[in-house]
C-alpha cells in the first residue's frame, strides 16, 4: 500500500480522503527539520505540510519515493517549487479554502481595535472600572486600505462595505474593483487616506520588508495596522516605535518574521507587552470549517494526481484537469520544445493504439500531455515515449 505523511496537525478530512484513495496515512503533530524530514520521507509517496515545514531542494533530492506534495494552506514559499518541478513533483495548495476565516478575523480585529476593547478588558481583569469613550470609534464611515486585493482582500472589502466602511485598495496586478472599492495608484496614496491598513500580500521575495519605518510614518495619525499575510512583510521594530510614540493607535498581527516551530515553544516579539496590540499565533485560517475544507481539498488534489494525473491548481507544473474517458491514461511531463505531441502520436499510431481524448498544456519551460487510450501500451512503446527528447516523466494510470 502506498504511504502518505501529513505533518502539522492537518485536519482528519485529509486522512479520510487519502485513505479512501488507498493510502496508508501517517500523521504527526509538529513540523520537522531538514534531516528529520529526509528520514521520515523514506517510502512516502505523498507529503502534506502547512507553513512551518520547509521542503528544500536537498529534501526533495533525498526523497526518491516522493511523488507529490500538498501545502495545506495558502502559501507555498516554504517549498522549493523550481526544484520540485525539475523532479516532476507537483505542488498543490488551498488558495481559496480559508479566505472567509481570515476575513472574519480581520473584521473582528478592526472592531476590537477601534473600540479599544483589549485595553478595557485588561483593566476589568485588573479590577479597574474605566468607563470612557475616549479613543473609541465606530468603524462605520472610516476608510479601510487593503494592500493586496486577491481572494482575501476582495472578500474583506465586501464585508467592510457591509459595515459601512469606505474601501480603497492597492495591488500590483490589474484587479477589478468589487462593490464601491476604489483603486489607489500606489501604496503611498492608500496610506494617505486609510484609517485602517490591512496587508494581504503573498510570500514572494519582493514583498520582504514591504512595510517599514517610512510606510508607518506615512500612515494617518491614530490609524490602525493589521497584518495577516506574511511575517517577513513587516518591520516589527519600526511598527513598535510608531505604536509606542502614539502615532498609530493600534495593531493586530497574526504572522511574524520568526515563528515557533512547535506547540508550547517560546514566542519572542518586539511587540509583546503593548496594550494596544493584538497578537495571535498564526490562527487566521485556523477555524474548524477552514481546516476541514483545506483538508479534503488539498488531499483530493494529491489523490487526483496519483490516480488520474490531474494537475488542476498545481502551482509549479502545467495545469491539466480533465475527466478520464477510458480505463487507461498515459501522461508525459516534458520540456517545452516543439514536436513532443507529434512524436507521442506517431508512436501510438504505429502501435495501432486508439486515442480517446488528449490534452496538452505548456507553461514556461514545461509541457504536460494527458492521453486516454483504449488499451494499455506495450512496454516497448512506453520505453520509446519515456526516451523521447525532452521527456521528464511518463506514467501509465489505470
Amino acid at each position: 500500500m502506498s504511504r502518505a505523511l501529513l505533518l502539522e496537525n492537518i485536519h482528519s478530512s485529509a486522512v479520510d480522503t487519502l485513505e479512501a484513495a488507498g493510502y496508508e496515512v501517517e500523521q504527526r503533530a509538529g513540523s520537522l527539520s531538514e534531516s528529520e524530514l529526509v528520514e521520515a520521507l523514506r517510502g512516502v509517496t505523498l507529503l502534506g505540510i502547512r507553513s512551518n515545514t520547509r521542503v528544500t531542494e536537498s529534501v526533495l533530492r533525498n526523497a526518491p519515493d516522493l511523488e507529490a506534495l500538498g501545502c495545506f494552506c495558502i502559501g507555498t514559499n516554504q517549498v522549493d517549487l523550481k526544484a520540485a518541478a525539475e523532479m516532476a513533483i507537483p505542488v498543490f495548495n488551498a488558495p481559496y479554502s480559508n479566505s472567509r476565516s481570515v476575513v472574519e478575523l480581520v473584521i473582528a480585529e478592526i472592531i476590537v481595535l477601534s473600540r479599544r476593547l483589549t485595553e478595557k478588558s485588561q483593566r476589568m481583569h485588573d479590577g479597574l472600572w474605566d468607563k470612557s469613550a475616549k479613543g473609541s470609534h465606530e468603524v462605520r464611515g472610516r476608510t479601510l486600505g487593503i494592500v493586496g486585493y486577491g481572494n482575501i482582500g476582495t472578500q474583506l472589502g465586501a464585508l467592510a462595505e457591509a459595515l459601512g466602511m469606505r474601501v480603497v485598495f492597492f495591488d500590483v496586478a490589474d484587479r477589478p474593483a468589487h462593490g464601491n472599492a476604489r483603486r489607489c495608484a500606489s501604496v503611498a496614496d492608500l496610506l494617505a487616506v486609510a484609517d485602517v491598513v490591512s496587508i494581504h500580500v503573498d510570500g514572494r521575495l519582493g514583498n520582504a520588508g514591504l512595510f517599514g519605518a517610512s510606510q508607518f510614518a506615512a500612515m494617518k495619525p491614530r490609524a490602525l495596522f493589521i497584518n495577516a499575510s506574511r511575517g517577513m512583510v513587516v518591520d516589527d521594530v519600526a511598527l513598535r516605535d510608531h505604536l509606542s510614540s502614539g502615532h498609530l493607535a493600534g495593531a493586530a498581527l497574526d504572522v511574524f518574521p520568526v515563528e515557533p516551530k512547535a506547540q508550547g515553544d517560546d514566542f519572542v516579539s518586539d511587540l509583546r507587552g503593548l496594550d494596544n496590540v493584538i497578537l495571535t499565533p498564526h490562527v487566521a485560517a485556523s477555524t474548524e470549517e477552514a481546516q476541514e475544507e483545506i483538508g479534503w481539498f488539498v488531499a483530493g488534489k494529491l489523490a487526483g494526481w496519483a490516480t488520474d494525473g490531474n494537475t488542476g491548481l498545481c502551482v509549479n507544473l502545467p495545469e491539466v484537469q480533465i475527466p478520464r474517458t477510458t480505463p487507461v491514461r498515459l501522461t508525459l511531463l516534458h520540456a517545452n520544445i516543439p514536436g513532443v505531441l507529434a512524436s507521442i502520436n506517431d508512436l501510438l499510431s504505429r502501435a495501432e493504439l486508439n486515442v480517446s481524448s488528449q490534452h496538452l498544456t505548456t507553461c514556461d519551460q514545461l509541457g504536460y500531455v494527458v492521453t486516454d487510450l483504449d488499451a494499455t501500451p506495450s512496454f516497448e512503446i512506453l520505453a520509446e515515449i519515456a526516451a523521447l527528447p525532452g521527456a521528464l516523466q511518463s506514467r501509465v494510470l489505470g
